[in-house]
């Protein structure tokens, strides 16, 4: 009797058992009916399936075709399925979803597991189940949220099996997937800690990023190397145990070391910083100008455009490369002529100049704006300012940490030399290399297009460009080597303009071509005296520049504020056969789907005959061949040899250029033209009171010009560039002025023989 009742005990047991079980799959079924028709929260529809919604960077693509950089809310870049390494799709596949190929997004065998062992053995989602959470939902804030998530994800899972293959389903969660430290999706996470591209990831690379997806931050590779290893070796045995690795590859791989190489991607990191915001400012502007099809605006940030720039990413690296090697070392012999100088590094000025000096450049720091916002006394800022505290301040061999006064730290970066560099192609307009600044961390202002500085003599040849196109001049003709005036009332002076040369020195002739190599004076006065200011300054707008002008005699000398942009867009015209062309910085912008939304090209303006140009080109010559920048041929003159390492330089191909130097060494430019390169280089302090005391060191020669010849090194050393070490090309008709000066010299160099055109205006004040 017992027996039976035992029986019965367990015949009912049994059946309950079966009652709940079935129960549980009937819940579970109408638990997943319910989530099918929206009763836990609203399932994305067909069309957000299809084009699921990501945060997409804009990528800002060089004219090589390499990311120079991206803008981003999420920096993400989407990646192709057959641009993944098959490394990690396989690590993935081990680890992630054993049974992904034959599942049709809710692997219930994978559930049942981790149901009756409690997660033990991990969890039951599938790599399907695992994007739907990605894509669509937030973090649950309880656990009835999150149960009910669970079952929308798997509605949400066998919609994006049907709707996408396999290998997509794994590209986009790789796209998906945030690797923390900015690297959202495989793109940027195979960047930031391996400096290489998803199709390139080896094995061990590959096992480190699908470690990670469990939990990137707990499992990060740059702060504990013990536990991410042990999370890599659980990689290396779940592929060995789906036979994708032997057991011998398991043994050597799983006692390597941690091998990354890891890179912050920022705005402030990386190639052409300078560059990137201006670029981010243009493309802000375009997308105001240019809206969807439904009238709003294009997201730069998230909409994942492409934008094509005329950048060289190896010219670009070269470029700054350049700068740092010169500044660097001009920097430290700058700190060396002005150590113990009390009004250092201002020359000229008196101590209630500096004062006013300092005052403007405190009540201009974000420090004394943020004091002023919050209410504090003029009396407590200016306590503030002169107490010292602990700092970190910016270095050429790296930021450092000291102690010094606020007050203090704007002194010591009044002393820094700035720079500003561009170099364009002057056939086409592209923008070749940008440089906008030394450090963009510390120095953010753009010294090639938002900053404008005397640009001395390198505004000389326009002068000279006007005097050949109104008079027809010939390179050989003569001019006395006297002080010339401009009287009052002409060109509507208040008083007579006689300016000096450099040297102070006069006497003899010059031709025009040797007036220009060594930049003298008296000579470009001569020339503005017959054509005056105002054809000038017209042939400089037509020659694209677009700042205000006063028209006056002085600017033959270069006493008007130019950029580096304009001054190396106006030399194009020169370069290229008398056409101007506007320097271009973007050839076409696409969408993420490829489609161009607009194509750019540059606009052109005939200024002047190709004959004419190809003169200007003939006395620029004469610069690196024996005027201001014949230290290109690797002649020291009278230059410094302890600014720059690797001086001299022995060019030897044709190299049309002229150097700038300012009033008190302000600022010192060059210009260097080859036939398919133009290259402007300025240097200077913030300040135009800070600079260099002597001629020697302060000359466009010193400060500038050795910047382009390390760049030009550089250059023709990457035979890719294809960089021209020709001659500029002649006109196609033959040259109707005189070109070979020698033969009016002496061996001495003396004129011996002079033009006399009927034309000229003799009167020069002797």
């Amino acid at each position: 009797m017992a027996n039976k009742k035992t029986k019965d005990d367990f015949r009912a047991y049994v059946k309950w058992l079966w009652v709940l079980f079935g129960l549980g799959i009937f819940s579970t079924f109408l638990l997943i009916a319910l989530a099918a028709v929206g009763a836990f929260g609203k399932l994305p529809t067909f069309e957000e399936i299809e084009n699921p919604k990501s945060n997409l960077a804009s990528e800002i693509i060089t004219s090589d075709n390499k990311v120079l950089g991206k803008f981003y809310k999420e920096n993400r870049t989407h990646t192709e399925y057959e641009n993944l390494s098959p490394h990690l799709v396989n690590a993935f596949v081990a680890t992630e979803d054993e049974r992904y190929y034959q599942h049709s997004g809710v692997d219930f065998q994978a559930l049942a597991r981790a149901i009756f062992r409690l997660g033990k053995d991990g969890g039951g989602s599938t790599i399907t189940q695992q994007l739907a959470k990605q894509l669509f939902h937030e973090p649950a804030r309880s656990v009835p949220q999150r149960i009910k998530q669970k079952f929308m994800e798997w509605v949400i899972a066998v919609k994006l099996e049907r709707q996408y293959t396999k290998q997509e389903i794994i590209a986009m969660y790789f796209n998906q997937f945030d690797f923390i430290y900015q690297a959202v999706g495989i793109n940027s996470a195979a960047k930031i800690y391996f400096d290489t591209t998803p199709d390139s990831l080896t094995i061990e690379q590959s096992a480190i990023l699908v470690g990670m997806l469990v939990n990137p931050s707990y499992y990060n590779p740059r702060r504990d190397t013990v536990r991410m290893k042990t999370r890599r070796n659980v990689v290396y045995q779940q592929m060995m145990r789906n036979d994708m690795i032997s057991q011998e590859q398991f043994d050597t791989l799983k006692v390597r070391p941690l091998r990354i190489k890891f890179s912050r991607q920022s705005h402030l990191e990386g190639l052409a910083p300078y560059f990137r915001e201006y670029l981010r400012a243009f493309i802000a502007k375009w997308v105001k100008e240019n809206p969807k099809a439904d009238g709003s605006e294009y997201n730069i940030y998230t909409d994942g455009l492409k934008i094509y720039t005329t950048l060289d990413y190896r010219m670009q690296g070269y470029a700054e490369e350049a700068v740092k090697e010169h500044f660097s070392n001009l920097q430290r012999v700058f700190f060396m002529k002005e150590k113990g100088r009390k009004y250092a590094p201002f020359h000229n000025v008196s101590d209630d100049q500096i004062e006013l000096i300092m005052e403007r450049a405190k009540r201009r720091s974000n420090h004394y704006k943020s004091l002023m916002r919050n209410g504090v006394s003029k009396d407590t800022i200016d306590k503030i300012f002169n107490t010292p505290k602990h700092m970190t301040v910016f270095g050429w061999d790296g930021d450092f940490d000291t102690i010094m006064s606020p007050m203090d730290s704007i002194r010591y970066y009044k002393y820094f030399y700035q720079a500003g560099m561009m170099s364009v192609e002057p056939q086409t307009g592209f923008v070749k290399a940008w440089v906008g600044g030394i450090d963009y961390k510390h120095f953010k202002y753009d010294h090639v297009k938002q900053g404008k500085r005397q640009v001395g003599s390198t505004f000389k040849p326009f002068v000279y460009a006007t005097a050949i196109k109104q008079k027809h001049y010939s390179p050989c003709f003569t001019v006395p080597n006297v002080q010339t005036c401009i009287e009052q009332g002409k060109f509507g002076l208040l008083q007579d303009w006689c300016p000096s040369n450099s040297d102070n020195e006069y006497g003899g002739f010059y031709t025009l071509k040797k007036a220009l190599a060594k930049s003298v004076n008296t000579v470009t006065t001569y020339l503005m005296k017959q054509v005056g200011p105002e054809p000038v300054v017209r042939l400089i707008k037509e020659m694209g520049v677009t700042s205000e002008i006063d028209i006056q005699p002085s600017i033959a000398l270069g006493t008007l504020d130019l950029s580096v942009y304009e001054m190396a867009g106006a030399y194009t015209t020169f370069a290229n056969k008398g056409v101007y062309t506007e320097p271009i910085m973007v050839t076409r912008i696409e969408d993420k789907n490829g489609v161009v939304l607009q194509e750019f090209t540059p606009r052109t303006n005939e200024v002047m005959s190709e004959e004419d140009a190809y003169v200007i080109l003939d006395l620029m010559k004469g610069v690196t061949q024996g005027g201001t920048g014949v230290r290109l041929r690797g002649k020291y003159g009278s230059y410094p040899n302890d600014v720059v390492t690797g001086y001299p330089w022995g060019f030897e191909n044709p190299i049309a250029g002229k150097t700038g130097t300012t009033q008190n060494n302000s600022d010192g430019w060059f210009m260097g033209v080859v036939p398919n390169l133009i290259t402007a280089v300025w240097g200077g302090c913030e300040d135009r009171a800070a600079h260099f005391g002597s001629i020697t060191y302060g000359q466009g020669a010193t400060v500038a010009l050795p910047v382009w010849a390390l760049f030009m090194e550089k250059c023709y050393a990457d035979k890719h560039l294809k960089v021209s070490k020709a001659d500029f090309e002649k006109p196609i008709e033959p040259i109707s002025v005189e070109l070979n000066c020698k033969q009016f010299e002496n061996d001495e160099g003396e004129i011996i023989e002079q033009e006399s055109p009927t034309d000229i205006d003799n009167d020069i004040a002797l």
